[in-house]
């Protein structure tokens, strides 16, 4: 059997039609089936990456990590979500009830509605979108809106800063991360997300590596994971805007928290590694499922990485870095990859099918190599050891009076 999942569903599909229910019904329930299917898999997912990000954590820290729950501690969340569950739902007085128990509700959510438009496989995807990207920035926004939900609603000062913190990071990162995610749309012409990966003869990552770099980059600072992890710096805010969450309410945050951080890591896979593409995808879409899980966790993979050796960034560093750094030559960019590409096209209908591919590959290449040696020289030119300026004498210094004899 190639494609198991789609022939579970036609026979489920013709198992509720031949009992004589009408075809819209048997669609919604359908579309309730697979909606369900997305939130198990999302279940698994945390177990999975919860369990994953603590064993790399010990291996780093010289500790054996979880041991005792199941073959080499991997139910250990088991327990843990026992623990959350019982924990005592505490809601802090002046709050803002409404919004402080929708917070973590819409947190959970935004991201499994990300989901919908995620291809497993060619034949395997929720919705098929003709503007799917654009989808995804506008539900990933939701997102952003539970952390400030949440902040204000506490009324606590440490959540209301996390939340004041988050408004300055997402609302500045979301530009780069944008701008980012149009240049594969030029090079695809299409912003659906599965036929930007059929569109992938050669990876994105490839034909614009700066670009793959800046999304992997702001798409970071989007899921607030270190260096970016500003918004719940316990170091400075106790817990940043989850300071007053406890229990259940707690736990929305901490798996939305895990599923956001793979759900960047599959789209980066989806848009810059070919996502399900790969030997006999097409022939045997469960093929291409293995080869997206595959690309998925070792993405995810590197976020972990970066997240056990990287030091948190100061604020004024962090917003430095977007708008003097990566919004303009992200900006700069999109212009010339719309340029060359606009180019490269008049030649499609010329040179043969794999000249073609093959002269559109060393173009973009030999393209993103000049940008990234002329940003090199242009970041030379900023000497960053000046002294500061002196702005004012400094004070003298009291002395004792000296003894004299």
């Amino acid at each position: 059997m190639s494609d198991p999942i789609s022939a579970i569903g036609a026979w489920l599909e013709a198992l509720f039609l031949g009992w004589g229910w009408a075809p819209h019904l048997v669609t919604a329930i359908m579309k309730f089936i697979g909606s369900l299917a997305v939130i198990i898999f999302a279940v698994g997912l945390v177990i999975i990456t919860i369990w994953m990000e603590r064993k790399l954590y010990a291996r780093i820290q010289d500790r054996l990590g979880p041991n005792r729950v199941g073959p080499w501690g991997i139910f250990q969340t088991f327990p843990d979500m026992v623990k959350i569950f019982t924990k005592e739902y505490i809601t802090p007085q002046g709050a803002d009830k409404f919004v402080y128990n929708l917070a973590p509700i819409l947190s959970t959510s935004a991201v499994l509605l990300i989901w919908a438009v995620v291809p497993f496989a060619s034949t395997v995807v929720g919705t098929e979108l003709n503007v799917g990207l654009l989808y995804i920035v506008a539900v990933g926004a939701l997102g952003a809106l539970s952390i400030i939900m949440a902040g204000w609603s506490s009324n606590n000062k440490y959540s209301l800063l996390g939340a004041f913190r988050a408004v300055s990071q997402m609302v500045a990162y979301e530009v780069p991360m944008v701008l980012s995610l149009l240049i594969p749309v030029i090079l695809a012409q299409s912003m659906g997300v599965n036929e930007i990966v059929r569109q992938q003869n050669v990876w994105y990552v490839i034909l614009a590596p700066i670009a793959a770099l800046f999304f992997f980059i702001s798409s970071q600072a989007e899921v607030s994971r270190a260096p970016f992890d500003l918004m719940e710096a316990d170091s400075e805010l106790v817990a940043g805007y989850q300071t007053e969450y406890s229990g259940l309410k707690f736990g929305f945050f901490y798996v939305a928290e895990f599923i956001h951080a793979f759900t960047i890591s599959a789209l980066f896979a989806t848009i810059f590694l070919g996502g399900w593409r790969g030997p006999g995808a097409e022939t045997y879409p469960i093929l291409g499922t293995a080869y997206f899980l595959v690309k998925s966790f070792v993405v995810y993979f590197v976020v972990i990485l970066l997240r056990i050796t990287m030091p948190r960034l100061r604020i004024d560093h962090m917003l430095n870095f977007n708008w003097k750094f990566l919004t303009p030559v992200a900006l700069i960019l999109l212009m010339v990859t719309a340029v060359v590409e606009k180019v490269i096209l008049q030649w499609a209908d010329v040179l043969p099918d794999m000249n073609y591919l093959i002269a559109r590959t060393l173009i973009h290449v030999v393209v993103n190599a000049l940008l990234a040696w002329g940003t090199i020289v242009w970041l030379k030119r900023f000497d960053t050891k000046r002294e500061r300026k002196v702005v004012a004498e400094p004070r003298p210094v009291a002395m004792a009076p000296r003894r004299t004899n």
